[in-house]
């Protein structure tokens, strides 16, 4: 049975009173449990929160972009959250540890979109939309809480994002090229690709993004920041001090843990 509407202000405003405390997954702890649909309808009540508080969405996020990580997360097909501005940092920011719940990071690219996207806009015409590409560290809160799949979990609280980290933008997007990514920390790679095509591996998903959002009345306009998709999973950053990510054709991007 669905959620009552009373239910799911009231779960979304313990859920944003323990991500505010830094103890993100807590009600999934106390055997809290819910199906996919009443997720949505709680990241949403929980992003309606945040903005009459004061935050903005600046954008959103794919994530679960491989098959076999939809399997073992019990989902359709990929899911989205939403980017705040209170998240967004500059590359050389100096993170608090302790502001995270086993923070953990995955090396993306970050697209700021120039025009509007219409669903089921070719990948040719969401090129001519991107004004800039962005190296980007992904944070995440890694504290999943629920037994598997988690995929609701994940949903309801947001991909578990919980900020990003982006370097310069390159404005100089002709196609036909490929990157490599890497992930390092303290100097070591932790994840890397070898050759990612622009733009075709680099926006792929926000075809799928651009059609989900319309069924929710959604649509992605000029100004919003994409998170593009990860190819891997989010990596503890445990003790080490100094993350990077870089691209051989899109740059870099560097933070400080404290």
């Amino acid at each position: 049975m669905p959620l009552r509407s009373s239910e799911v202000r009231a779960i979304s405003k313990r859920l944003l009173a323990d991500y505010d405390a830094v103890n993100p997954e807590n009600i999934f702890s106390e055997g809290f449990r819910v199906n996919l649909d009443d997720a949505w309808r709680i990241q949403a009540a929980v992003a309606e929160m945040r903005e009459a508080r004061g935050e903005r969405v600046i954008g959103y996020k794919v994530g679960a972009v491989v098959p076999g990580n939809q399997q073992l997360m019990g989902l359709p097909h990929p899911v989205w959250g939403r980017l705040w501005d209170s998240e967004l940092y500059c590359s050389g920011v100096t993170l608090d540890r302790k502001k995270y719940n086993n923070l953990s990071i995955e090396a993306e690219f970050g697209a700021l979109l120039s025009g509007d996207i219409r669903p089921g806009a070719s990948i040719e015409k969401i090129a001519a939309s991107v004004e800039a590409i962005y190296p980007t560290l992904e944070l995440h809160n890694l504290a999943m809480q629920s037994e598997k799949p988690h995929g609701p979990e994940l949903v309801a609280t947001n991909c578990i994002n919980c900020g990003v980290v982006r370097g310069q933008p390159v404005t100089d997007l002709a196609a036909g090229r490929e990157t490599d990514l890497k992930l390092f920390y303290d100097g070591m790679v932790v994840d890397e690709w070898a050759a990612l095509s622009w733009p075709a591996d680099i926006l792929g998903a926000i075809v799928w993004l651009s059609r989900l959002l319309a069924e929710q009345h959604i649509s992605l306009r000029g100004g919003d920041f994409i998170l593009t998709s990860a190819w891997g999973p989010p990596i503890p950053v445990g003790a080490h001090t100094q993350v990077e990510v870089t691209s051989s054709e899109f740059g870099s991007v560097q933070a400080t843990i404290d």
